[in-house]
């Protein structure tokens, strides 16, 4: 997708079938529970709200947030599932790949589809998955979209009340005869998505292909919050962030509703930079086209363009009186995974690297910036890894092994033998200068792995908040008609054996920050004096400041 940096960041750990490291959603903090909200019961209306009005991102972050407090409720467990889902199919169908290269086939190439992803499903995800628990899940999709305005809108315009009772009809079919029918096989599969295809266009006249791909994309909630279905742009979009490069303005944006894009980064020397936008702005109109209450990837969607192509935007600063209309020309974007080297401390030589995630790029990226700031008198190293959500297995590996003497770095454990491989360190020369890592609960996947060695090896102090807990490996597999499927393939382990999937690592030196307080990525260079984590930090590196020699030869 042309936005670059507005899509996910959503990474593995690659290998050549692509492995990344990541988490669901847009973005990985966990949400708190709105003070007001204080039994199940209101949680649960509160919810139905955000659904009501479409809603789709508050209404998932509002139930994860009470499912923390009331974990045993079902209607809220349920909240969160629906929500999700409609979440999905509204996202699909704002993507233009998937309207025009996937809805546009026949239903037998459709199936053609569906068999693959079902079978690549079964062969290569962590755990064993039935047939029967990816197509009830599909049914459940479906079932929903039936429900969903997105959905409506685009396959039955101006016909819905007329045939209202015969969409009621087939979503009670679908509950009581497909709910969770058994199938013993992938063809009986095949034949049953088919089937429900066929009834679907005989009895009110949906698009057959529409009907598989609610099955295609909907069978994959019966995996992980990691793994899914990706449309062509997706499958780009991920491409893109693994090599560093997209064309397009250089943000990364998320929707409010009323707002706009609220912008949570901008890259330096970025279109978007270049034209005064800065961490904090918000879009609130794209060519004309009022966006306050556009969903992100609705935005995205206009944003899009070709290399030189120019895009109007309207923005709203920090006050009231901050509007302005900017002209932005879209073109190709390096993003460099080390934003920030700096001498923070020059009188004990502190070093401070900003890591904001793991591509092929990275280990260049940080030798170039050892270098410099090794030329500066860096004698001690804050690495800064908050809000890192992780990315190439192999980079972090990489990374890791210029700090750490020898031994295991890390390991992967997973259903086939190509996932179960250990990574050891082995280079020559080695960083000795004493560390201090920063980690909060964003530090996701990659950067776990990054906090597992560094704790397992006592390499470092850590400084911070606990890790998000994302302990899993993906492998990314395109497959027939530019889609790609991403499935998690292993877990990994720190050095000392441990996986902590839904724990993370703890920092052995914790830092609360005060719920106001919010840190942009692209303001963390102008106010690092500022940020109470790297304050926290600075006491420590300088405790740390007398050590080990510089540099070493093994």
């Amino acid at each position: 997708m042309a936005l670059g940096l507005f899509r996910q960041r959503i990474w593995l750990a690659l290998c050549l079938t692509c492995v990344l490291c990541v988490a669901w959603g847009e973005a990985l903090a966990a949400p708190k529970l709105k003070a007001n909200v204080t039994d199940a019961r209101q949680a649960l209306q509160a919810g139905e709200d955000f659904e009501r009005t479409r809603r789709w991102i508050d209404a998932i972050e509002h139930y994860e947030a009470s499912i923390k407090k009331w974990p045993d409720d079902r209607d809220l467990s349920y909240g969160l599932r629906r929500s999700k889902i409609h979440f999905g199919i509204e996202r699909r169908y704002s993507d233009s790949s998937f309207r025009t290269n996937m809805l546009t086939i026949s239903r037998h190439e459709a199936l053609s589809l569906f068999d693959e992803v079902i079978n690549k499903i079964k062969s290569h995800f962590v755990d064993p998955l039935s047939s029967t628990s990816f197509v009830a899940h599909g049914t459940e999709n479906l079932y929903i979209a039936l429900a969903n305005e997105k959905f409506l809108e685009h396959h039955l315009p101006g016909r819905r009340m007329a045939i209202q009772s015969n969409i009621a009809k087939f979503r009670e079919t679908l509950r009581t005869q497909y709910w969770n029918k058994s199938l013993n096989s992938g063809s009986s599969a095949y034949q049953t998505v088919s089937e429900v295809a066929g009834l679907a266009e005989a009895q009110f006249g949906l698009n057959s292909t529409a009907v598989v791909m609610e099955y295609v994309f909907g069978g994959c909630h019966a995996l992980d919050d990691y793994s899914n279905c990706l449309t062509p742009d997706r499958l780009s979009d991920l491409y893109d962030n693994i090599d560093g490069e997209f064309v397009g303005l250089g943000i990364e944006m998320k929707a409010e509703a009323g707002r706009g894009m609220s912008l949570a980064n901008v890259l330096p020397e970025s279109p978007a930079a270049e034209a005064g936008l800065i961490a904090g702005d918000y879009i609130v109109g794209i060519d004309g086209h009022d966006c306050r209450n556009m969903s992100t990837d609705e935005a995205a969607g206009r944003l899009k363009g070709t290399p030189g192509s120019r895009v109007r935007l309207d923005v709203a600063g920090l006050t009231a009186a901050d509007r302005r209309t900017v002209t932005v020309a879209r073109r190709a974007v390096q993003v460099k995974s080390i934003p920030i080297a700096k001498i923070v401390d020059e009188s004990r030589g502190i070093g401070y690297i900003q890591m904001t995630g793991f591509q092929k790029s990275s280990p260049a990226e940080l030798d170039e910036a050892l270098q410099k700031l090794n030329r500066q008198g860096m004698r001690v190293l804050i690495w800064d890894l908050r809000g890192n959500p992780g990315g190439l297995l192999t980079a972090a590996v990489e990374v890791l092994d210029r700090f750490i003497d020898n031994g295991v770095l890390v390991s992967t454990k997973g259903r086939i033998g190509d996932q179960n491989m250990s990574y050891s360190a082995h280079r020559q020369q080695k960083w000795n200068i004493p560390l201090v890592l920063l980690t909060d609960e964003n530090s996701a996947s990659a950067s776990e792995i990054v906090a597992g060695a560094v704790k397992d090896h006592q390499r470092g102090v850590i400084v911070g908040r606990k890790t998000y807990g994302k302990w899993s490996v993906q492998s990314i597999f395109p497959i027939q008609r530019s889609v790609g499927l991403r499935l998690t393939t292993a877990k990994f382990y720190s050095p000392a054996g441990k996986t902590l999937g839904k724990i993370g690592v703890k920092p052995d030196v914790e830092v609360e920050l005060p719920d106001h307080v919010v840190l942009h990525r692209g303001q963390m260079a102008n106010s690092l004096e500022d940020d109470p984590d790297v304050r926290k930090a600075l006491d420590v590196a300088r405790e740390q400041a007398a050590g080990r020699p510089m540099f070493s030869n093994r």
